[in-house]
């Protein structure tokens, strides 16, 4: 899972807001601040890394026409590949996701995030954009083959100040910390890791045990085999 003690669980924040201050860094950061307290009050040790989209821009946009992270990038996505729970923010511009949250995703393994616990949550000038996460996020992770929880998390200008606003991330925290929590990534992954398809020489946890059956059928006729 990572490389920390066992009982240890490391949340990852992905944050694709650009701006200082980030309205979505201070959702997610709220959302990662709930979540370790209920995990520690279950008795559970927690830690959580951020990466911060902005100053990857560059290198998401080169691994786009190369198909291949280098550097910083690359070192995200580890990170990434190794969280225990996932808390994905993205601000919305013109109905959409951000580009480069988009971009970012689209560089990741198909399998990176199998069965990885996903808080969503999103920051938009107007509730007009409200639906963003259910309509785009939502299929997103799903293809992804993540667990979102049940609860997303929006936020526009004035619900900063409603208690409505809190609940809800109370309740995502609840949701995320429960299936963190439980371990239930690392054991579909230990358990079901070869039943899923996987590409080539990817960076997910237990790629290189089960990324090609060379017993199959399949293999076998590439092979020259009946």
């Amino acid at each position: 899972m990572t490389e920390l003690d066992s009982e240890t669980r490391r949340l990852v924040i992905v944050n694709a807001g650009t701006s200082d201050p980030s309205s979505s860094r201070m959702l997610a950061d709220r959302i990662a601040g709930k979540t370790i307290d209920r995990l520690n009050a279950d008795g559970i040790h927690a830690i959580v890394q951020t990466i911060d989209l902005g100053p990857l821009a560059g290198e998401v946009g080169h691994a786009i026409v190369s198909g291949t992270p280098e550097g910083a990038l690359a070192e995200a996505i580890l990170s990434l590949a190794g969280a225990d729970g996932v808390i994905a923010t993205t601000p919305v511009y013109k109905g959409g996701m951000s580009g480069l949250f988009k971009s970012f995703v689209d560089v990741l393994d198909n399998d990176l995030l199998i069965a990885t616990p996903v808080v969503l949550a999103a920051t938009a000038g107007s509730a007009r954009h409200a639906l963003v996460i259910d309509d785009q996020l939502r299929p997103l992770f799903a293809f992804m083959r993540s667990l979102p929880t049940p609860t997303s998390v929006f936020a526009a200008p004035e619900d900063w100040g409603d208690p409505a606003l809190g609940k809800r991330i109370d309740r995502a925290a609840l949701e995320l910390s429960a299936l963190v929590g439980s371990g239930i990534a690392a054991k579909i992954s230990t358990e079901g890791w070869k039943n899923y398809q996987h590409g080539w020489g990817g960076v997910a946890a237990g790629q290189d045990a089960y990324a090609v059956d060379l017993g199959s059928d399949l293999m076998r006729i590439a092979a020259g085999g009946r």
